[in-house]
């Protein structure tokens, strides 16, 4: 009895892996290390309606893939990555929306003798609710202290833990007396599958603005090789005809030809004076808001003049 339930329970994962894989383009490689069920049960809720978990054996989810390649040759690709405690999250909507909320469903945890550390840890001073007792416990730690109200006080930053090294009984010990979970654990993405490409999840984080950006630099440093080796291209065209412009405009100046598009720029080096009336209208502005200062002014001099003489005049 106990092995049909095995023998059906299997059945039904092969069908369900191989309808996720017909039926969704994407999906996400995930690490599940220090997730617990619960976690597990939360992260499902929040990503209800948005994508799906698929946990298993690495032997089933790669069975279950080498039965799909015959009707999608592009899941080998897969296969490589399915090691370790990893799982597959399928999903038809943008895989960064998908990722932010993967990243928001993380708890955080508390340090572990043996752990392999995700991130730094410092420990910031502060004063300790630790009684004087503890002391030798500090020293042990190289961590500088001294006792201040009966408890012990850390009197500097102290980086404990590097990222990617192993914590040690001493470190989680203390951490955990000072009541600090540095660590947050939940899925971590290692792969991205998407339409037959798996590649890393920072490319992720480039943006369109980025892609222009590559793209325009692609297309100036075609423009300045095609340019330098006299070679025309769609880049340089347009700088060869304004280069040519130039050139042309130049020949005209110097010389008695002459074409339409010169004909402006040697009239205005005959007369020169016409610059100072195209510069004209925009000074008129400036000048007009000079004449009501002026026109105050003189009306002072007046009235001042005026109080002076009283209102009489010389001979009165």
């Amino acid at each position: 009895m106990v092995k049909e339930d095995k023998q059906t329970w299997k059945s039904n994962y092969f069908i369900k892996i191989a309808q996720l894989l017909n039926e969704y383009p994407k999906c996400f490689i995930v690490n599940a290390d220090n997730v617990g069920s619960k976690q597990m049960q939360q992260i499902r809720a929040a990503l209800r309606k948005t994508a799906v978990i698929l946990m298993g054996k690495n032997t089933m989810m790669r069975k279950a893939i080498r039965g799909q390649m015959d009707q999608n040759p592009a899941l080998e690709k897969l296969l490589p990555y399915i090691v370790g405690n990893v799982g597959l999250v399928f999903t038809k909507e943008d895989l960064g929306d998908v990722r932010e909320l993967l990243l928001q469903n993380k708890k955080k945890a508390p340090a572990r003798a043996g752990a392999v550390a995700p991130c730094n840890v410092v420990v910031p001073k502060q004063a300790t609710t630790l009684g004087p007792e503890k002391t030798s416990f500090f020293q042990a730690l190289q961590i500088t202290t001294k006792i201040t109200k009966g408890c012990i006080e850390i009197l500097n930053d102290v980086n404990l833990i590097a990222e990617g090294d192993k914590v040690g009984a001493s470190e989680a010990t203390l951490l955990n007396m000072l009541n600090i979970s540095p660590f947050s654990y939940g899925l971590v993405i290692e792969w991205v599958y998407d339409s037959g490409s798996v590649f890393a999840p920072m490319i992720l984080d480039i943006k369109d603005e980025d892609l222009l950006e590559r793209f325009m630099m692609g297309v100036r440093n075609v423009a300045a090789i095609s340019l330098e080796i006299g070679y025309p291209t769609a880049a340089s065209a347009p700088h060869s005809i304004v280069n040519g412009f130039k050139n042309l405009l130049a020949v005209a100046v110097e010389t008695d030809i002459t074409f339409a598009e010169a004909e402006r720029t040697k009239e205005y080096l005959k007369d020169p004076s016409k610059f100072a009336t195209a510069a004209a209208p925009a000074a008129a502005p400036a000048a007009a808001a000079g004449k009501p200062e002026k026109k105050e002014e003189e009306k002072k001099e007046e009235s001042e003049e005026s109080d002076d003489d009283m209102g009489f005049g010389l001979f009165d």
